[in-house]
């Protein structure tokens, strides 16, 4: 496909430039240049794309300069740069061959270099191309099962010529900058008026589903992104002044870089760090250089090796904990396979060249956040970031590293795990708050049936969260202040309801009821059950222990749970923006000119529920660590029409308005045959404009969509209400001749004529 091809083209010359071979660059950019111009001349691509064919050619000249045209190249590093590319295109055994034979020269030149500064650089590139020949070869002998890259999904004929001409949407933004490394940037511009990347949603296959171009759309007979829903998602890609794009399967899969001939190093990699960081910091490391064995991204998951270190980001790691645990119990991938690059098996790979991409549920879409493998390290070797505890695994601290790259730095202002945990998985955060005084819903009993019920169907992620401890009941209890821990079990024995908690410390545990320590309480019976010995856990402190949930509903504040979508049928996702000069700053007193949506629900089999997830998109780490805006959905069985007063109708569901980016809505409909409602976006004190999706999962089919204004024509009149013009009120034994008096004005109707007087 030629659009495809420039792209490569301009990839390879920006790659060549980026390292110094200068050479090969100004091949690849005159390759490219002339690809523009062929293809302008075949009206395949807009006049505009000249420009860039002009940089190019610019470029070459000034190359040229510096060096003498090339030759054919026999050293090492064109070996190796060729392998590189039959490697990423899957033609192993010619790059085995390339490999080989670059090795073999990278060998000879250390012998006798002829520039001493290179030494360093051919050291590196021999060891690439040995260690990656011995990987094509390992992977070769065993049906290529291993080590290979991930290829690109095979394509009907139909299905190439569409991503030929979604390939052409992303051109606009997706050459390389001269002569930066950036390979395979996609940049939305948040100007309306300029180009945007948009889904191709015409049906050229005489009726045949096209491939959707956003991984993350569910738009089930609702049509697909509209010009809004991708300027919102653009303008919300720019997150604490980076950039973080959709990440978008087919092409990100088969576009992007990994295996380079020099380590990847990451512009923004080297991320702030929190103050007790700073203090300890010896420098920045990769893995080869602090591990003694061969590094891996994951040897045997388990949440049991999770260990936080001194980075405020606990509800994270216990996050990572009961997502380890799910994938060990269930044997899903839930959070490994978000980590590339990958096998044909997807399970992560090791990268020598230090380049990960991470894909991560952010701001109403995947995006793809790219990132290196130098890790903060103290003055006596250690980590100063979270880690597995067996040694050579890296998913930990790669996960951590993406996920506070996106939020800031190291130095994180904290948050909650189901935050955390639906940009790992995407699954529909809940928040239970347990204290009275926040829930006075809340049934203890029935809170647990449910979690216990779904926990060991594999439908639901729990973690817990305590709220203001003082010093004194810290060192009673045990538990830490304003703190997550992870939910690793619940069990009913014996009319006992147990739960397993982990503190992602690894150290400190539970003094009270069930503790290792409460010799009363563990019965023989009780600890065969559980397979449990208090002596054993008393011997080291892992952080692990079981609690009654009586002391579980005393000293923690609230649950948090995350639900798989997948247990919902039909799903659809809207994203939109409310500006901050759109109605009242307020909304107790009107809601007319608030967002609102129509929800028709066609309840067929006797209940339908209902699960509405309003999402505010943040993209600054102060506005997540001072969050003032408080929202939720207000929701009215009314025909579907319009609200303007908040209690006119009375709601059927008002939520407690929330300064977190989610707010679950959850509906029960019990009426059969059609329902509809009126979903109303509510804040209170608006202060400005907000950006969000709102996502709907149900178990019946439904419809959605936005209810618009009735009032078409707009027209403001202004003037002064003071002095002799203000005549007071009716009411007013001063205001007799008020209507004499006050400004009135006439509107002309078609029906006819209306004196106002205010």
């Amino acid at each position: 496909m030629e659009i495809n091809e420039l792209h490569q083209l301009a990839q390879l010359a920006v790659k060549y430039d980026d390292i110094g071979d200068f050479n090969n660059a100004i091949i690849y950019y005159s390759k490219a240049a002339n690809q523009i111009f062929k293809l302008i001349e075949n009206k395949k691509i807009s006049q505009k794309y000249k420009e860039i064919s002009l940089k190019y050619l610019n470029r070459c000249e000034e190359l040229k300069k510096h060096v003498k045209p090339a030759t054919e190249q026999n050293d090492s590093f064109s070996f190796v740069m060729k392998a590189l590319e039959y490697d990423e295109k899957g033609n192993y055994n010619e790059a085995l061959n390339l490999y080989t034979e670059g090795a073999e020269l990278g060998l000879l030149e250390l012998k006798s270099p002829n520039n001493p500064q290179k030494i360093q650089k051919l050291k590196e590139l021999t060891s690439l191309a040995i260690e990656r020949a011995e990987k094509i070869k390992s992977s070769l002998n065993t049906n290529n099962q291993g080590y290979n890259n991930p290829s690109a999904p095979i394509l009907s004929d139909d299905e190439e010529k569409v991503e030929e001409e979604i390939n052409f949407d992303f051109l606009n933004k997706i050459f390389p900058k001269v002569p930066i490394n950036e390979f395979s940037l996609v940049s939305l511009n948040n100007d309306q008026s300029t180009s945007q990347i948009k889904p191709n949603t015409e049906n050229k296959n005489n009726g045949k589903q096209q491939r959707r171009r956003w991984s993350d759309q569910k738009k089930k007979n609702f049509g697909e992104l509209s010009q809004n829903e991708i300027s919102v998602l653009a303008t919300t890609s720019l997150i604490n002044n980076r950039k973080y794009i959709p990440f978008i399967e087919e092409c990100d899969l088969k576009n992007e870089s990994f295996f380079l001939p020099i380590p990847f190093t990451d512009k923004d990699g080297l991320l702030p760090l929190s103050e007790k960081q700073k203090k300890n910091l010896k420098g920045w490391l990769r893995p080869n250089e602090f591990i003694k064995d061969e590094p891996k991204i994951i040897d045997k998951i388990d949440s049991g090796t999770i260990k936080q270190t001194i980075v405020s980001d606990c509800s994270f790691v216990a996050s990572l904990a009961i997502a380890a645990r799910y994938e060990r119990r269930f044997g899903i991938k839930l959070i490994t396979h978000i980590i590339y690059p990958q096998n044909k098996n997807g399970d992560p790979l090791y990268n020598p060249s230090g380049k990960y991409m991470v894909r991560l549920h952010i701001n109403g879409i995947w995006r793809k956040i790219i990132i290196d493998d130098l890790l903060p390290i103290g003055k006596n070797g250690e980590l100063l970031c979270s880690y597995s505890q067996n040694r050579s695994e890296l998913w930990v601290s790669l996960l951590e590293k993406a996920y506070l790259k996106v939020m800031g730095g190291y130095d994180f202002p904290g948050s909650s795990s189901n935050i955390d945990l639906h940009s790992l998985t995407g699954w529909i955060p809940e928040r239970i708050p347990i204290r009275p005084d926040e829930n006075e819903l809340f049934d203890a009993s029935k809170v647990f049936e449910r979690l216990f019920t779904h926990f060991h169907q594999g439908h639901c992620l729990i973690t817990l969260a305590t709220g203001h401890l003082d010093k004194s009941e810290q060192e009673r209890t045990g538990l830490v202040d304003a703190h997550a821990y992870a939910v690793l079990d619940l069990r009913k024995i014996d009319g006992k309801c147990l739960l397993l908690v982990k503190n992602p410390w690894t150290h400190l545990r539970w003094k009270g009821r069930y503790s290792e320590s409460d010799s009363a309480t563990w019965t023989p019976e009780l600890c065969a059950k559980l397979d449990y010995n208090p002596k054993d856990a008393q011997q080291f402190d892992d952080g692990v222990f079981w609690i009654d949930y009586p002391s579980v509903c005393a000293f923690f504040d609230v649950f948090y749970v995350n639900w798989n979508p997948k247990l919902f049928p039909f799903s659809y996702v809207l994203h939109s923006s409310w500006h901050a000069g759109m109605g009242p700053i307020r909304d107790l007193y009107t809601i007319g000119e608030n967002p609102q949506y129509l929800l028709e629900v066609n309840n067929k089999h006797g209940t339908a529920s209902v699960w509405i997830l309003l999402t505010r998109h943040i993209t600054d780490k102060d506005d997540f660590a001072n969050n003032k805006e408080y929202i939720t959905v207000i929701v009215y069985k009314n025909e579907g029409k319009r609200v303007y007063l908040p209690h006119e109708p009375k709601p059927i569901l008002e939520g407690t308005r929330i300064n977190s980016p989610h707010y679950l809505c959850q509906l029960i409909v019990r009426d059969p045959g059609t329902n509809k409602f009126t979903l109303v976006l509510a804040q209170y004190e608006k202060m400005k404009t907000i950006y969000y999706s709102l996502r709907i999962f149900s178990s019946s089919e439904f419809k959605c969509g936005n209810i618009p204004s009735p009032y078409k024509y707009h027209k403001k009149e202004t003037g002064n209400w003071k002095g002799e013009m203000a005549g007071g009120c009716g009411n007013d034994s001063n205001g007799g001749n008020f209507r004499l008096k006050n400004p009135f004005s006439i509107l002309n109707l078609k029906m006819g004529v209306m004196k106002m007087n205010f």
